[in-house]
């Protein structure tokens, strides 16, 4: 048996706040917000939520919450809207760099890629 909230199967043998983080979009918080709004215990392992329970969570979800492919889709909207204004966030986003404040020196290696490593000016000897 396993429990399916928008197309993701939630983990039956986990704690109900942890269980509805499985979803994008839906963190520690929010899923206690939820919980508490739908009347479920935090505590309570998802196989033990009823059906009705299990509607009222998917009900809620779908008409207060927006997770999954319409998140990562307004985001994505919103990164493309930054790179075509060409702002500083955007700038930092098309040219894959960190873009809040971080320092590139030595740090971000992540975002910069592995390392490419430039040869020293060669000196005239006489």
């Amino acid at each position: 048996m396993s429990i399916r909230i928008s197309g993701v199967d939630i983990p039956i043998y986990k704690r109900g706040i942890i269980a509805l983080t499985y979803l994008y979009g839906i963190g520690k918080s929010l899923s206690k917000l939820i919980l508490q709004s739908v009347g479920v215990e935090e505590n309570k392992k998802a196989k033990n939520w009823s059906d009705e329970e299990i509607s009222k969570i998917r009900k809620y979800i779908s008409n207060n919450i927006k997770i999954e492919g319409e998140l990562r889709s307004e985001i994505r909207i919103n990164i493309k809207k930054l790179i075509d204004i060409g702002c500083y966030r955007g700038i930092r986003h098309r040219k894959c760099l960190p873009l809040r404040g971080q320092k590139t020196k030595n740090n971000c290696r992540t975002r910069k890629g592995k390392r490419k490593t430039v040869a020293n000016k060669k000196r005239i000897t006489k």
